[in-house]
């Protein structure tokens, strides 16, 4: 996704369904939850690159496994993590906070509290006339994450949160899930012609080895069940009946 001419996000398959974003502006880069760390450096020292930024979303290994190994090819790399997760995170060397802005690749970011899958969770918002936020394991295309530390009441208000941004903003989550929640999504609505023609789409960007995200907040708006879920209640009932699903 071209942010300008000079700057463009990468997106790297690892692992079972892992994406690790690279973004990129000139020389400089910065990583997005490296959950492994070769494919990162393979990538930066093939294109001639300087590592700036690492941003942690939270503290799943799946999310910072690659992390100590990137910091031991680049020491002076900025660890960008929630001052909340200094012990789950202890390499982090720059602690933020719901709301903090901060200048990355010579862009002004965001920081903004999801909570809900973790106890503190945080995502990354670039504000730009195309906003792009790397919101980790919260939302993915047509799904949300797992309620793991927080409450449900914690991720519903965290997915409010997203709703307010800008429609045309593109979210940079961190799993490939999207034909798995979209078929989960129709179990639910057989009948809605928005989630039929968005798992066609996805289901060619697969066969084509494309990736299916990012995705953009007005279409989520459309076809995600959780986004759409009137009150806390609706979206209990959705979230525990798709933890339930195979």
């Amino acid at each position: 996704m071209e942010l300008n001419k000079e700057q463009k996000i990468i997106g790297l398959r690892v692992l079972n369904d892992n994406i690790i974003w690279l973004w990129k502006n000139n020389k400089s880069i910065a990583v997005i939850d490296p959950a492994i760390s070769q494919p990162v450096i393979k990538y930066i020292k093939s294109n001639d690159l300087n590592l700036e930024a690492i941003l942690q979303t939270h503290h799943h290994s799946d999310h910072i496994g690659g992390t100590e190994e990137l910091i031991k090819e680049w020491p002076n790399v900025k660890v960008i993590a929630s001052a909340k997760e200094k012990d789950r995170i202890p390499f982090q060397n720059l602690s933020v906070k719901d709301g903090d802005n901060l200048i990355i690749l010579n862009q002004e970011v965001q920081v903004i509290e999801v909570i809900g899958h973790t106890k503190s969770h945080i995502a990354f918002y670039l504000k730009n006339k195309n906003p792009v936020l790397f919101i980790g394991d919260t939302l993915f295309s047509a799904g949300c994450g797992r309620v793991f530390e927080g409450t449900y009441r914690q991720m519903f208000n965290s997915l409010k949160r997203i709703k307010k941004l800008p429609k045309n903003t593109l979210i940079y989550c961190a799993h490939e899930y999207t034909k798995n929640n979209l078929e989960w999504a129709l179990a639910q609505e057989p009948t809605n012609n928005n989630l039929k023609i968005k798992l066609r789409e996805v289901e060619g960007k697969i066969a084509s080895k494309e990736l299916t995200i990012p995705c953009k907040l007005a279409d989520e708006m459309r076809i995600n069940l959780f986004l759409r879920a009137k009150n806390l209640e609706e979206f209990t009932f959705l979230r525990a009946n798709k933890d339930l699903w195979v």
